[in-house]
């Protein structure tokens, strides 16, 4: 069920399943994404026992066979007592909406009550709009990996949280 905060954004968020999967990686392509490709989302989804994997949908959705299920989506892994971000997306004519914000709070809060206390991500140097999202979500940069991305070559911003449990 759509909450009425939810209904009013025009999205909600909730797991991502197999068939999702085309406009995960349709997304992923458009944002430029360093490639994961179906497979390794398919992968994720079945034998990832630790996987967080979300999208976020339009409450409404349109007759036509065109139409959008997925807003954007996030991809993350828990791993000993932390939740490593792997992707984030959002189809570009749905920023500047609260989906990424809403998507990373929803990882965040699925990875306190599985007991993470810590949140890591990679992020490329030159992408700004990204390091502002997670800077205004409590991340700060913590390391730099020269050249760790390829296609075009550059460096990632190493960003860590504290995530507050409520135990």
């Amino acid at each position: 069920m759509v909450s009425q905060v939810q209904a009013t954004r025009g999205f909600y968020i909730e797991a991502m399943t197999e068939h999702d999967l085309l406009e995960v990686v349709e997304i992923e392509e458009a944002c430029g994404l360093s490639r994961w490709g179906w497979e390794a989302y398919h992968a994720e989804l079945t034998h990832g026992e630790n996987a967080l994997m979300l999208v976020a949908r339009p409450v409404e959705q349109s007759d036509t066979s065109t139409a959008e299920n997925v807003k954007g989506f996030i991809a993350a892994r828990l791993i000993a007592g932390e939740v490593h971000i792997n992707n984030v997306a959002v189809r570009h004519q749905h920023r500047l909406q609260g989906i990424g914000r809403t998507l990373l709070q929803s990882v965040l809060d699925k990875a306190a009550e599985a007991g993470a206390e810590t949140a890591f991500l990679e992020v490329r140097a030159g992408n700004a709009p990204a390091q502002a999202l997670y800077g205004r979500c409590g991340f700060r940069v913590t390391g730099r990996r020269t050249n760790y991305y390829a296609g075009p070559p550059e460096d990632a911003l190493v960003m860590s949280l504290a995530i507050r449990t409520s135990a």
